[in-house]
């Protein structure tokens, strides 16, 4: 077979729309087909050929925001899937993935000329850009959902789309600012977890890093600097350590690959937040890796480690004998090494690495139809439980918060009685256990047993632990467990329970308080509710039956007042247009908001901000409807705010009309040194902030926390006032509490 092709005829056309004088390196199809070629003499490189003439045709004359042609991106991606050791399928997929969506063709046509299988993947790449969804937020959720349903079906689905937003987050820098930030952070709360919990960390780690960039350019910046300060050092060390390590392996016949490497600045940044650590104190920015044949080799090579360096207790994990569930093998010690400082290690085969740095995609090769590995549904159930445990979920803002739960990495392996594995997220507990085994067990659960030892339900569980649930008939969820539930299967059954038991109380209450309010203005409430205006009034609010209206009102979504005004204005005759009543309509209807946010469809409520979060302008927020209080304001990511009922949740929006100052607490680390208060104080109030209360705390290494809590207007405002601050000497962090 010949290697070296002539380019397809499209190309030309394309690259003379190109501006004159504009010069980049695009990937060729060629540099594909050769890759493919190289790791399958036999793969079908015409359909990719073919695949790739349609593409060019199809986006000819569309341009990319950097003035590239189109076809640059498609191109990328199939580089990128070639790259990953994916089939030729999978590749004309990648090449065809937005034909559908950006331009005249149809998944008619593309089945007509590629057959059923590649029609399929494009289908589930496609986003929902098109559909009409009552918000940004709905769009996101359902494009997401039906990401996930179709990488139940075909798994090569999720590996193109992540190829794609692979290659958008390379090419990031060419949107707005405000997109930029959009697109990293669903990035980061989306696609890079599932590129973890697939085993594909070269993209996890590219996806979070880009994210990272431009979500927080500052902390990016001086980690990127900081990094960057003593690099030669490091580089000096990483060569005496591996130069050492493989000198020692040699003496014990033990032949292996050692190797070096940074960490990335996204995991750096996690440990310095997640710890409270400065930079100096993030002991692995480097850590090292030691590759062999065998596995028992592998554990002569942690015995040499141990032998040479002194291991740290609660430090070692071997993945080797119980593996993640995205097949990751490895075993991770840390030790105390050559200069006192602690070094991470990991210890792997040469196949495990290959699995480490492809994940599913190394299992996951077709060759004439058939899959290598028969086993890989029974390693990725997981996938199918996500969908499962997803597809009750209505709400946008829940269903995007559960589908970051569920893709949380960090898993301990407990056992059945019967000595089968079950893998939970870290944190869980008997009753997400009892869930897991079927959702009866969970509802009737009344204690647990672990390692043969009675426990309380929040017990946290631990890798190894033999679990037993005991179940008593009749019993029921309790609305406690969902502060201490970490599954999502498990918190959404309670729930449901709760929605239920909360939906027949919430009736008795909403007829009971719309039939006061309904006589207070001379109306029937008991005739009303069966008439033909009521259906209107139904459908006005956006509920389906007159029983989902009323328990609203009782849950206190939707005021007695608000339904009593629809009647009013259908039934009153027109010389009562100027009643008393109306008036008083007219005038709260006027009413402007008072405390900066604005409550959908609620204009006459109390607001009031949690203490919890401290909200301000320019943070994602949402509203909890309280009996008595009125709303109260919470940051969309704030953990009481997520563990309260849903269906008390209302829509809510920063008001422009408003301009007031807001409390937020920030905290601030640094060195002591005289003056220091006097600096800090002068940056607060140079930036337009007013102190509100301080309290600061001298440790014994010399070093000062200081709590201080300042109004400001919004969050460019709290950045600007942050930046300042970690501008001042001696200060080494400033980060928001709560």
């Amino acid at each position: 077979m010949c290697l070296l092709r002539q380019a397809p005829e499209p190309v030309g056309d394309i690259f003379q729309s190109v501006l004159a004088g504009s010069v980049y390196r695009m990937i060729r199809i060629n540099d594909i087909i050769d890759k493919m070629v190289e790791e399958n003499p036999e793969a079908d490189v015409d359909l990719v050929e073919r695949a790739y003439i349609y593409s060019a045709r199809a986006h000819q004359g569309q341009m990319r925001l950097s003035g590239e042609p189109y076809l640059t991106h498609p191109l990328e991606v199939a580089g990128i899937l070639t790259d990953m050791r994916l089939d030729p399928k999978s590749v004309a997929a990648g090449l065809l993935h937005d034909v559908i969506e950006d331009t005249q063709a149809t998944p008619e046509d593309i089945e007509e000329m590629f057959g059923k299988e590649v029609r399929h993947i494009v289908s589930g790449v496609t986003k929902l850009g098109k559909l009409p969804f009552g918000s940004k937020q709905a769009r996101q959720a359902e494009s997401i959902r039906k990401m996930l349903l179709a990488m139940a079906d075909d798994i090569r689905v999720i590996l193109i789309k992540l190829a794609d937003r692979l290659h958008n987050m390379r090419t990031l820098q060419f949107h707005k600012e405000n997109k930029k930030r959009s697109i990293a952070q669903e990035t980061i709360d989306i696609y890079a977890p599932i590129a973890a919990r697939l085993g594909i960390y070269w993209i996890k780690n590219e996806l979070e890093d880009s994210s990272f960039k431009y979500i927080m350019p500052e902390e990016y910046s001086a980690i990127e600097s900081m990094v960057s300060k003593d690099r030669e050092d490091r580089e000096k060390y990483i060569d005496t350590v591996k130069t050492y390590v493989k000198k020692k392996m040699d003496e014990s016949n033990l032949k292996c690959v050692v190797l070096g490497r940074y960490k990335h600045f996204y995991s750096i940044y996690q440990k310095m937040a997640s710890q409270d650590l400065s930079f100096e104190e993030v002991y692995d920015i480097i850590a090292f890796r030691l590759i062999l044949d065998t596995i028992p080799q592998c554990y002569e090579a942690l015995g040499m480690v141990h032998s040479l360096w002194k291991p740290i207790a609660k430090k070692f994990k071997d993945y080797i004998g119980v593996p993640k569930p995205n097949m990751y093998q490895s075993l991770h010690t840390t030790v105390i090494g050559l200069l006192g400082e602690r070094i991470e290690i990991q210890i792997r085969t040469h196949e495990m690495d290959r699995v480490a740095k492809s994940g599913i995609a190394a299992h996951w090769s077709y060759k004439e139809g058939k899959r290598d590995d028969k086993d890989i549904n029974a390693k990725f159930a997981w996938i199918q439980s996500l969908v499962e445990n997803q597809a009750e979920f209505r709400d946008p803002q829940e269903f995007l918060e559960n589908v970051r739960i569920d893709l949380f990495p960090d898993d301990v392996y407990v056992f059945t009685p019967q000595g089968e594995i079950k893998s939970l997220p870290k944190g869980a507990t008997p009753i997400d256990f009892a869930y897991l085994i079927h959702s009866e067990v969970g509802n009737q659960c009344t204690g647990a047993k672990v390692d043969g030892r009675m426990v309380p339900l929040k017990y946290e569980l631990q890798t190894g632990n033999i679990v037993e649930i005991v179940t008593s008939k009749g019993h029921h969820p309790s609305k406690d467990w969902l502060n201490f539930v970490k599954t999502v299967k498990a918190r959404s059954r309670v729930r449901q329970w709760i929605k239920v038991q909360e939906k027949e109380r919430s009736l008795s209450l909403g007829r009971e308080m719309c039939d006061k309010t309904f006589r207070k203005h001379r109306l029937n409430f008991s005739a009303l509710i069966r008439s033909e205006e009521m259906k209107s009034v139904v459908e006005h609010f956006g509920f389906k039956t007159v029983d989902d209206l009323i328990a609203s009102v009782g849950y206190g979504k939707t005021t007695p007042l608000q339904i009593a005004r629809r009647f009013a204005s259908q039934t009153e005759p027109e010389a009562e247009k100027g009643s008393l009543f109306n008036k008083l309509i007219r005038k709260v209807r006027k009413k402007k908001p008072q405390a900066g946010v604005v409550v959908k469809g609620l204009d006459d409520i109390l607001v009031r901000f949690g203490k919890c979060c401290q909200p301000v302008p320019g943070d994602a927020v949402t509203g909890y409807i309280t009996r008595g209080f009125g709303v109260t304001i919470h940051r969309t990511s704030c953990v009481n705010a997520l563990k309260m009922n849903p269906d008390r949740q209302i829509d809510v929006q920063w008001s422009e009309a408003v301009n007031q100052t807001y409390p937020v607490k920030i905290k601030l680390n640094s060195l002591d040194r005289v003056g220091l208060l006097a600096d800090i104080a002068s940056s607060i109030s140079k930036n337009g902030a007013n102190i509100l209360s301080v309290n600061t705390e001298t440790k014994d290494d010399k070093t000062v926390d200081s709590f201080i809590t300042i109004g400001i207007e919004n969050t460019t405002h709290l950045k600007k006032v942050v930046s300042d601050l970690n501008k001042i000497k001696y200060v080494q962090g400033v980060k928001r509490v709560g």
